[in-house]
C-alpha cells in the first residue's frame, strides 16, 4: 500500500507524509519538506498516526523557508538523514548535518526499501530546487508544489501517476486585482514563480491516464486564489466534478490518500 497525506499546504508552510506499507515489511515514511515549527510538525504527525522518530528520511524540495522549516533541528535530534540537492543546502548556508546530509539529483532514485522517491528538476525561482515522484513498485505518487511553468521534463516525470498533489497557487485575476505590490505580482506570475489554476489544469491533462484515481491541489494562495476555482480548474481537466479534487488546506492538510484504491 503506498499513500500520503498533506500535513500543511501555503505559503504558511509545507509538508506531505508518504508511507509505504507492504504485506511483511515495516513500513517506511519519508517527510517531504517540513516547513513547520517542530512542536506543530510533531502534532500534525500525531494527527497522522506517527510520529518523528518514526519517519526513515526527510526531503527538503527547495530552500525557501517555508518548505526547509525546522529541518536542521529535526534531523539532529531524531538522527534521521535529510536528502536535498547540492544547490539547496548551498542556498541554505551549508549547514552542518552531522553526516546526516545526502545529495539529491535529478533522476538519481532514492532507495529506502519498499519505498522509491526519483527527484526531478523543475522551474522555480530557488537555486537547484526538486520534487518528487514516489512508487512502492506498483503504485505512483507525483508530488509537485512550487514551479512557475510546466516543462516538458515535468510532463515526462509524471507520466502514469495513480495520484498527484499539484500546485494550483492562483488565479490570475484575483491575482492581478489584488493587493500585493507589483513586483510580487510579477514574481508569482512570472516563469520561475507559481503555478496559476489554469496552468496546473493543463498539466493534468497532459498526463491524465484511466489509472489516475486521486488529484490533489496544494500550495493555493490564501490571497490570490479560492479552492472553489482551483477545483473548477482541475476538475474540467479531468470531466469530473470539482468534489473529486481534494484541496489540500494550510491548516488541515489532507486526509490519509491510497494511492493505490479508487475513491
Amino acid at each position: 500500500m503506498l499513500r500520503f497525506r498533506n500535513l500543511a499546504s501555503g505559503s504558511g508552510g509545507n509538508a506531505t507524509l508518504i508511507e509505504a506499507a507492504g504485506r511483511g515489511a515495516r513500513t517506511r515514511r519519508l517527510l517531504m519538506d517540513c516547513g513547520l515549527s517542530l512542536r506543530q510538525l510533531q502534532l500534525r504527525l500525531q494527527a497522522a498516526g506517527t510520529c518523528t522518530s518514526e519517519l526513515d528520511a526527510v526531503f527538503i524540495t527547495h530552500e525557501h523557508s517555508d518548505h526547509r522549516g525546522c529541518v536542521l533541528a529535526l534531523a539532529l535530534r531524531e538522527r534521521i538523514p535529510v536528502w536535498m540537492s547540492e544547490g539547496t543546502w548551498q542556498a541554505m548556508g551549508a549547514p552542518e548535518f552531522d553526516g546526516l546530509l545526502r545529495i539529491a539529483r535529478d533522476g538519481e532514485p532514492i532507495d529506502l526499501g519498499g519505498l522509491e522517491a526519483r527527484p526531478f528538476a523543475v522551474p522555480h525561482d530557488a537555486r537547484e530546487p526538486l520534487h518528487l515522484r514516489c512508487s512502492d513498485g506498483a503504485t505512483h505518487i507525483g508530488l509537485l508544489t512550487d514551479l512557475g511553468h510546466v516543462s516538458d521534463h515535468v510532463v515526462a516525470q509524471l507520466q502514469g501517476c495513480h495520484a498527484l498533489l499539484l500546485e494550483a497557487n492562483h488565479d490570475p485575476q484575483l491575482l492581478d486585482g489584488g493587493r500585493y505590490p507589483a513586483f510580487l505580482k510579477r514574481r508569482i506570475a512570472g516563469p520561475l514563480g507559481h503555478l496559476p489554476n489554469h496552468a496546473s489544469a493543463e498539466l493534468l491533462r497532459a498526463v491524465q491516464h484511466s489509472g489516475l484515481r486521486h488529484v490533489v491541489a496544494a500550495h493555493l494562495s490564501a490571497h490570490n486564489n479560492q479552492p472553489g476555482l482551483a477545483q473548477a480548474a482541475l476538475a474540467g481537466a479531468l470531466a469530473c466534478g470539482p468534489q473529486d479534487i481534494v484541496v489540500a488546506d494550510q491548516r488541515a492538510g489532507t486526509p490519509w490518500i491510497d494511492a493505490s484504491r479508487c475513491h
